[in-house]
């Protein structure tokens, strides 16, 4: 099984950055604008699932395994994978948030595709967290 790690500096205030990211309906306009363009959350018994289309066309399916707001964690899992299980972190850092992005997935083959999708994905959300915080 392949284990994908990131890690990013945003220079933001954690609670904030954690309040976007923990809006699991909303990633395209309030977390990665610019890397995700649409989140729809589907209707259906059970967890929530949302389909995510990227800037680059791919569409995920995605279960909402958990949202803990006290350890500011968020896990999902993309359904048609054999075995996807994302979570995103947000820590306080001096001066902003640390946020830690983690994906377990099988086939091992996708790493190679997953792997630099998120370390763009990270670098959205630092650019536009960035910016929504000056904004502020």
């Amino acid at each position: 099984m392949a284990s994908i790690h990131h890690e990013i500096f945003i220079a933001a205030d954690p609670g904030a950055v954690w309040d976007a990211a923990r809006d699991v309906g909303r990633l395209h306009d309030r977390l990665v604008p610019g890397f995700v363009v649409a989140t729809e959350m589907l209707e259906g018994e059970g967890a929530p699932v949302r389909r995510v289309t990227f800037a680059n066309g791919a569409v995920a399916d995605e279960t909402i395994v958990s949202v803990d707001d006290d350890r500011r964690r968020l896990v999902w899992a993309i359904k048609a994978f054999d075995h996807h299980n994302g979570v995103l972190e947000v820590t306080d850092a001096e001066g902003g948030a640390q946020v830690r992005w983690t994906a377990d997935l099988l086939p091992e083959a996708l790493a190679e595709q997953v792997a630099p999708m998120m370390a763009h994905g990270l670098t959205c959300m630092k650019a536009h967290m960035e910016r929504v915080s000056v904004d502020s």
